[in-house]
């Protein structure tokens, strides 16, 4: 009784997948083959001899043309779909990726920059080679020796556009040299001087180029939590704008991460490169790193952190008056505030516009990898700036 009872078993499970290739041919057998179809389904049914059954009906089945069986790839785009949507659930509720596009929060986080070869970034990455590198730390070499004596042409400078890292190539005493990044950036990592004399065997750069930080945004805690000063926030540009009008979406892209500074109702001001609060309803300034710890390393003078410039930005926050951020505004400063666009230029920055907190820098593999803002500086005097940022951030 056993035995029957696996035979007929087995002899269901195989009408079933008949069953199930049938249907799914139906619009795409001839009207003959369905009816052919169809007797073999009743025989596998009638047949008394479970074994005989299957074996009479597989041979019969062979000379049946079936077309493609799609039912692996329907599961397997079923199963893509399904994870599909709660990958999308997820970042649109939770955690969503994005790209550090520009220096204005170094040394906290990264955009695309140079590092020095001997430096606290590199020690670890220039032991491994060229590819492996470039998929852990997301660089690539930036060494430029002249050959040839001269004087820098300032016109040669031009911009190539790349599939990953874009590059500028410039003259030296006649001879064409290139390294990665644009003219800007590689100007002021090469210290690329029109006025110097090169010498054969001099080095602008030796170093390397990093894509900079990718990491995640926690966008939930906002609708548990308010925004809190000091900390970390991604928003979008939609309703802000530069100085003159310029919509900032159109001239710098949909969304910006900077440190939030000041709350609603808070009345702030910028002195000798400090940033003073007034919290709403409190009748007096204070400095910024009194109100909330995440500011110290910013008032540290180590590692790149330069305290809040004055002398930018708009007319009340620039001659050092004072500014009072508006009802469900925030107040938005870049750690590197010298060369950072942020509410003193755009103004503050409305509720609605607030997407998550920087949670995770995910890649490359840095001193930043892990959680976000948790660094301490680099022990190392932030010292003047150059040309597009502070030096000493070459070194991390």
């Amino acid at each position: 009784m056993i035995f029957s009872y696996l035979r007929n078993r087995k002899r269901r499970k195989y009408l079933a997948e008949l069953v199930s290739i049938r249907r799914a041919g139906d619009d795409l057998f001839s009207e003959d083959r369905k009816a052919e179809f169809d007797r073999i389904l009743a025989d596998l049914k009638a047949e008394k001899d479970p074994v005989q059954a299957m074996k009479t009906a597989a041979k019969r089945m062979e000379k049946i043309p079936l077309p493609w069986n799609t039912s692996g790839l329907r599961n397997l785009l079923d199963l893509l779909l399904v994870v599909g949507a709660v990958a999308f659930g997820i970042r649109g509720l939770y955690f969503q990726p994005f790209r550090i596009p520009t220096s204005s929060m170094q040394p906290t986080l990264y955009g695309i920059h140079y590092q020095e070869a001997e430096s606290e970034a590199n020690r670890i990455q220039k032991k491994f080679p060229g590819p492996l590198r470039a998929l852990l730390f997301a660089n690539t070499r930036a060494r430029a020796v002249v050959t040839t004596p001269g004087m820098l042409d300032p016109t040669s400078l031009k911009h190539e556009s790349g599939l990953i890292f874009d590059r500028t190539t410039f003259v030296i005493g006649g001879k064409s040299y290139s390294l990665p990044g644009d003219p800007v950036k590689v100007a002021d990592y090469a210290k690329l001087d029109p006025s110097k004399e090169y010498k054969s065997g001099d080095v602008p750069a030796d170093g390397y180029v990093s894509l900079g930080d990718h990491l995640f945004v926690e966008r939930f805690s906002l609708y548990l939590a308010p925004p809190q000063r000091g900390e970390v926030i991604v928003f979008t540009t939609p309703g802000l704008a530069d100085p003159d009008g310029t919509p900032l979406e159109a001239t710098s892209g949909h969304y910006y991460i900077k440190r939030l500074a000041a709350l609603p109702g808070d009345t702030v001001k910028i002195v000798e490169n400090q940033l003073y609060i007034r919290p709403a309803g409190k009748s007096g300034f204070v400095r910024a790193q009194d109100l909330s710890p995440r500011f110290a390393r910013i008032y540290s003078g180590k590692g790149g952190y330069q305290g809040h410039a004055s002398g930018m930005g708009m007319e009340d926050i620039a001659s050092g008056k004072e500014y009072t951020v508006p009802a469900n505004c925030y107040f938005m400063l870049g750690d590197n505030s010298r060369f950072s666009k942020d509410s003193r230029f755009f103004g503050a920055v409305p509720r609605h516009n607030l997407v998550g907190r920087a949670f995770l820098t995910f890649w490359p593999f840095s001193r930043r990898w892990g959680l976000a803002d948790r660094q301490a500086p680099l022990d190392v005097p932030t010292g003047a700036p150059g040309l597009a940022t502070f030096p000493v951030m070459y070194k991390q």
